[in-house]
Order: C-alpha cells, then structure tokens, then sequence
C-alpha cells in the first residue's frame, strides 16, 4: 500500500494510461522538439493528490524511453490533463522514480 500522498508501485500501462500517452504526444514533441513515430505506455506510477499525478515509461524507439509526468485534474474542476514534466534518453531497466 503506498503511503498517503506517495506513488503507487509500478504496474503494467493499460488502455487507459495510453490514451493519458496519445493526448500527450503532441505536448511532448513540442517540449522536446522530436516527431514520435511509436508512443506507448509500458508502465506507470500515480500520486493521488488533488488530482492525479501519472508517472508514465513510454516506448519511443528501438530501446529507447522517456519519463513522463502527466497531471490530471479532479473531475469536478474539468479533468483535463497537462505535462508537467519529461526525461528523455531512458532504458526500459531505468526506474521509475519521481522527478
């Protein structure tokens, strides 16, 4: 059981976590000025908080990998999600710690 306000433990990216990874694509080739051509969430941490924060490993090529923090807001002030954070040049053996 994570502690109150800590990550979960890192589980396996479902269909969920990967259309949090498709709104996000184009925030992230901006921020880092790349084109993806793959995108997929592999694995994922959350922090609830108020709201939820999504700490996402996503398959970008061959062996490579970014982090990304992912917030999205509670339901009642609208849900929408914004990119809060990404580390680029990760493996798929890198942690995924909070940054």
């Amino acid at each position: 059981m994570p502690l109150l306000g800590g990550y979960s433990e890192v589980v396996k990216a479902d269909g969920e976590i990967q259309k949090i990874c498709d709104a996000m694509k184009h925030e992230a080739e901006a921020k880092n000025g790349k084109n993806y051509i793959l995108f997929t969430a592999k694995l994922y941490r959350k922090q609830v908080v108020a709201g939820t924060n999504y700490l996402i490993k996503v398959h970008v090529g061959e062996e490579e990998y970014d982090h990304l923090i992912v917030y999205q807001k509670l339901p009642c002030d609208g849900g929408t999600l914004q990119l809060t954070g990404i580390q680029e040049n990760k493996r798929l053996d890198d942690p995924l710690v909070p940054f």
